[in-house]
C-alpha cells in the first residue's frame, strides 16, 4: 500500500482512539435512482476512494472529478469492480452483459454462503453512511456482522474469469482502499470481504482498521474533493479512463491556435513528449524485431515453450464480413436503411521542426498488445470491423 507513514516505522501502529459512529445521511430503500445519484454528488464513496487517489485500475480521478461536478454520469459498466450495493434497492441494473447485474445477483448468495461457513450473522444496510467529522466522506456497506466481536462489516464481491486475476495476490488494492473508507467512516475495527470467484470459489479475507493508513486516506481523498469544491480538475493521468474524460471535457476544437511557445513549463513538457515518441518507437522497433524472430523460428508450430513462459501463435478462423462499399455501390437504398451516426474524435497530431508530424486517434485506440501473466501471447487488436466501416454516399 502506497502510504509511508511521516512520523515513524510504518510498521509500528498507533494507539487506536475511539472512533465516532458514522451517522446516517439518508435511507436508501426505495429510493429512485435519480435522487441516489444526487446523494453520491454531495462526497466521496467507499466505491470512489481508489479512484479519488489515484490507485483504481478502470476510474481515473479527472474521470471522477468530472462525475461529482456533474459533467459526466457515472458508467457501472466501466467500472468492472463488480460492486454491488453501487444499485440502490429496487433499482437493480439490467443490462445483463455488465458485471454490476450480476454483481447485485448474486451479492445475497456470497452473504448466504459467508454465514454459512463463518456462523456471523449479517444484515443489510438500507442508507448512505455519513463520516462524523468529514462530512464529505460518505458510504454504503453491503452487510452489518452481528454476534461477532472481532469483525463489524461483510463487503460482498464477484469476479469473472478474467478479474479472478487481480484476486490472486489477496484483496486488490483499490477493494483495500474501499473497505479502509468504510472503516473510517464507520468508525468499525474489521472488515471481512467475501468474493466468488469464476462462480465456483468463495474467498473471505479480513481487514483491521489501520489507523495510520486511514489517516492518509483521508488526507489524499480530501485533497481530491478540493479539487471538487473549487471547480478545478485534477491533472490526467495518461490512463485510458483520463483519455475518455478530455474527450467528454473537449469534445471539438474551435479551430484557435494557442502559442506557447513562451511557457517554459508546457515547453519543456513537449520536449519531454518528443523525446518519449521517440524512445516508444525505437522500443516498437525492437519489440517486431524479436517477435518476427520467434515467428521465424516456429515456423509451423503452435506453441513454444521457455522457462519464463510460452508463446502460441495460432491462426484464426476464417470469417465472412459484409461488403459495405458494394452494397452500397448495388444496393444503395437498402445500405442507406442500416446507416448509423458514429461520432468523430480528435486527431492529436504531433509536428516536430523537421520532421513528419505523428498523429494519435484518441478515441479509438490499436495497438498491439503481449499478455504476459502466465503465457506470453501476441496479437493485433482491432478497433473497428469493415461493417463498421463509413459506407460511402449513395
Amino acid at each position: 500500500m502506497p502510504y509511508p507513514d511521516p512520523h515513524g516505522s510504518p510498521d509500528v501502529q498507533p494507539r487506536p482512539a475511539r472512533s465516532r459512529a458514522a451517522l446516517r445521511l439518508v435511507k436508501t430503500d426505495q429510493m429512485p435512482r435519480e435522487q441516489w445519484l444526487q446523494v453520491r454528488q454531495q462526497g466521496i464513496g467507499s466505491s470512489d476512494a481508489a479512484a479519488a487517489v489515484g490507485l483504481h485500475p478502470y476510474k481515473s480521478p479527472l474521470q471522477l472529478w468530472l462525475e461529482k461536478t456533474g459533467r459526466s454520469a457515472g458508467n457501472a459498466s466501466a467500472n468492472t469492480s463488480d460492486r454491488a450495493s453501487d444499485a440502490t434497492p429496487g433499482n437493480a441494473p439490467s443490462d445483463e452483459e455488465g458485471p454490476l447485474y450480476w454483481g447485485t445477483l448474486l451479492e445475497p448468495i456470497v452473504a448466504a454462503h459467508y454465514t454459512k461457513r463463518t456462523g456471523n450473522r449479517v444484515r443489510r444496510v438500507n442508507a448512505v453512511l455519513q463520516h462524523p467529522d468529514h462530512p464529505w466522506m460518505l458510504a454504503n456497506i453491503d452487510r452489518e456482522v452481528h454476534g461477532a466481536p472481532d469483525v463489524q462489516i461483510l463487503e460482498c464481491k464477484t469476479a469473472g474469469i478474467q478479474g479472478s486475476r487481480l484476486w490472486q495476490d489477496g484483496v486488490p488494492e483499490y477493494v483495500q482502499l474501499q473497505v479502509l473508507h468504510q472503516l473510517a467512516v464507520t468508525g468499525k475495527q474489521a472488515a471481512d470481504v467475501a468474493v466468488l470467484l469464476g462462480g465456483q470459489e468463495l474467498q473471505i479475507h479480513r481487514i483491521e482498521r489501520d489507523e495510520v493508513m486511514i489517516r492518509h486516506l483521508i488526507d489524499l481523498e480530501a485533497g481530491f474533493w478540493r479539487h471538487v469544491k473549487e471547480d478545478r480538475p485534477p491533472p490526467a493521468d495518461g490512463s485510458e479512463s483520463s483519455a475518455h474524460a478530455l474527450l467528454t471535457m473537449f469534445p471539438s476544437d474551435r479551430g484557435a491556435t494557442l502559442d506557447l511557445s513562451g511557457d517554459l513549463v508546457f515547453s519543456a513538457l513537449f520536449s519531454d513528449l518528443l523525446a518519449a515518441r521517440q524512445q516508444v518507437g525505437k522500443f516498437e522497433a525492437l519489440e517486431a524485431q524479436l517477435r518476427q524472430s520467434l515467428q521465424q523460428r516456429m515456423g509451423e508450430a503452435t506453441k513454444v515453450l521457455f522457462e519464463q513462459g510460452s508463446v502460441t501463435w495460432k491462426k484464426t478462423k476464417d470469417s465472412s464480413v459484409i461488403d459495405a462499399q458494394r452494397l452500397a455501390r448495388e444496393h444503395p437504398q437498402i445500405a442507406q436503411r442500416y446507416r448509423k451516426p458514429k461520432a468523430g474524435g480528435r486527431r492529436f497530431m504531433v509536428q516536430a521542426h523537421g520532421l513528419s508530424p505523428e498523429g494519435t486517434e484518441t478515441q479509438v485506440s490499436q495497438s498491439e498488445k503481449t499478455e504476459v501473466m502466465g503465457e506470453a501471447k501476441t496479437g493485433v487488436s482491432q478497433g473497428a470491423t469493415d461493417t463498421d466501416a463509413p459506407m460511402p454516399p449513395a
